[in-house]
């Protein structure tokens, strides 16, 4: 007799994938007579930085596995930006791991800690959609909130923080980060920053959790997760690591060997070429500036109020109206933008916008709006 095999069908246990409603806007704002300006997702646009594709080139020989804790060498690059660029101090090559594109990272943590069924994940009440999904693929109950106290007599196992933030480029300032930490280690739950935003920062200043100012010069129960798709033009490549509390990294390294989740080689060398040049950084964010200041002119002039956004790469726009209106009010302009909603119930009233499009899409879009 042949066993039946049966699965649980994804849609009872993920949340729908929010793109698909997005389609009939996209092909709305498609046959406009200028055609399409996407600024719906923050994928880059620009080139790669030379000093990065040098780097793959020369290390495009590479017959032999990578470890899946990563070369020395790009352990050491990322322990050598986060001190450099953020005034981060105290971490040792143990406490770093190279993972392939943090989106697959934050999906999978949950799920490879142990977190599941009965236990629960707390994410911002705006945020990432991959936050709930990791929790709810490993079985885990999901609460999004920004109150410290709302989880009420449950104490989460993991508790995400994202600032600068996905949708909204709020950031959150220093006293209330050294509040979450503290939180966090009164009540033993591991908490796990998203700062894949920390360079894109426009308006006042932000801080890392693992800064010793915030968390007290130890890393426990500290977790900070940092890419490079958006400050190097990497997104392509897959480059992102994890870095804090030693002990953690180690279990999450500890599943990756059996599962061989390992950055290829070659991305390990380009990773670290990206990280120890900080010029391709600086010119890549002078033009996500200009693109900025432009798209904001031209929002707020057209009725737009931009709320947070101080970093990130999007603009957190209202017209005051259910965010689909406002949607569909853009793709009659050829303009292609992502409701609120995508982000949590909160957004019910915002689009987020991007402004990683082309120098020339940015200027349709401004003309079309102006």
């Amino acid at each position: 007799m042949t066993a039946a095999i049966t699965t649980g069908p994804v849609s009872g246990r993920l949340p729908d994938f929010p793109w698909d409603r997005l389609t009939p806007y996209a092909e709305k704002a498609r046959a406009h007579p200028g055609g399409i300006v996407d600024l719906s997702i923050g994928t880059p646009v620009d080139p790669t930085p030379e000093v990065v594709q040098r780097a793959l080139r020369d290390a495009s020989d590479s017959p032999g596995y990578p470890v899946t804790i990563g070369l020395p060498e790009t352990r050491q690059a990322c322990i050598d930006w986060l001190a450099r660029n953020h005034g981060v101090t105290g971490l040792g090559l143990d406490a770093v791991l190279p993972v392939v594109g943090s989106k697959e990272l934050i999906a999978s943590m949950p799920l490879h800690l142990g977190i599941g069924p009965g236990d629960l994940v707390a994410y911002p009440a705006l945020a990432y959609p991959t936050y709930e999904v990791g929790a709810r693929l490993a079985g885990a109950d999901v609460i999004a909130t920004d109150s410290l106290t709302a989880t009420g007599p449950r104490t989460p196992r993991l508790l995400w923080l994202n600032s600068p933030s996905n949708p909204t480029g709020r950031v959150l300032p220093p006293d209330h980060l050294r509040k979450v930490v503290d939180w966090c280690r009164e009540r033993g739950v591991l908490l796990v920053s998203d700062e894949c935003y920390l360079e894109c920062t426009w308006e006042g200043e932000t801080w890392s959790v693992l800064h010793p100012e915030i968390s007290g010069g130890s890393h426990e129960g500290v977790l900070a997760v940092h890419s490079l798709s958006k400050r190097s033009n990497l997104a392509g490549y897959r480059c992102a690591f994890v870095a804090g509390d030693a002990a953690v990294v180690g279990e999450l390294l500890a599943v990756r060997k059996n599962l061989g989740l390992i950055m290829p080689g070659p991305q390990q060398r380009a990773m670290i070429a990206a990280l120890d040049d900080n010029v391709h950084a600086d010119e890549q964010r002078e033009r996500y500036a200009a693109r900025r200041g432009l798209l904001r002119a031209a929002l707020e002039s057209s009725g737009f109020r931009i709320d947070h956004s101080e970093a990130s790469l999007y603009l957190w726009a209202t017209r005051g109206e259910p965010c689909w209106d406002t949607v569909a009010w853009l793709a009659d302009r050829g303009i292609l933008a992502a409701p609120g909603t995508f982000y949590g119930r909160a957004g019910d009233q915002h689009v987020r916008v991007a402004f990683t499009a082309t120098d020339e899409r940015v200027a349709a879009a401004v003309a079309r709006l102006t």
